[in-house]
């Protein structure tokens, strides 16, 4: 091969990764907006990531000493991001004292959520807490309007043509930003496999 085809089989590859990279930009950007700077960790730390309807919540009590107190929430997936199947109903159990540490679901509530694989007690939560669970606009399809959305330093100096002067994360509602669980779902998979 002559050392023109090289280069521009170089040139061609290059163009490519950029291209990838662009695309990929929006959705790493609309994940930080909606989960904060620590998203990709997020992500990674989760072994359930999936955008679904709550079917029902329950109380369970301890039905003897050796067994804690739990709160159970029904799921249906409706997107599937990470160990879970669309379509799947999912039975999620959390300590009951660990339940008012992230805000409550609600029958018929829409939301992305991201939690941990269950401990050996069969218990989990939601990774990050209130950040792992991100309401979702009647349809399922977008951020609701009504969830706030962080935007931090690093956007915020973007926005500024490279300003370097450091300031507080500020809200930014999502009807500004339209951001889609399709968004969300691409950059999870990304960071995941980073």
């Amino acid at each position: 091969m002559s050392a023109f085809r090289r280069m521009l089989v170089f040139v061609i590859a290059l163009a490519g990764l950029c291209t990838v990279a662009t695309a990929q930009q929006p959705d790493q950007l609309a994940a930080a907006r909606v989960l904060g700077p620590q998203w990709r960790q997020m992500a990674r730390a989760s072994g359930m990531v999936f955008a679904g309807t709550v079917l029902g919540v329950e109380a369970l009590p301890a039905r003897t000493d050796r067994e804690l107190p739990a709160i159970a929430v029904k799921l249906r997936v409706e997107h599937a991001i990470a160990g879970v199947q669309p379509g799947q109903v999912v039975t999620i159990r959390e300590w009951a004292g660990a339940w008012s540490s992230h805000r409550a679901m609600r029958t018929g509530q829409r939301m992305l959520l991201f939690f941990y694989l269950p401990s050996r007690l069969g218990l989990t939560s939601p990774v990050g807490g209130p950040m792992g669970q991100v309401a979702l606009d009647p349809s399922g399809k977008n951020v609701a309007a009504r969830a706030p959305v962080l935007m931090n330093d690093a956007m915020d100096s973007a926005m500024d043509n490279g300003a370097a002067h450091a300031r507080q994360p500020r809200r930014v509602s999502a009807a500004q930003q339209r951001i889609t669980v399709i968004q969300l779902k691409r950059a999870i998979l990304n960071a995941r496999r980073e």
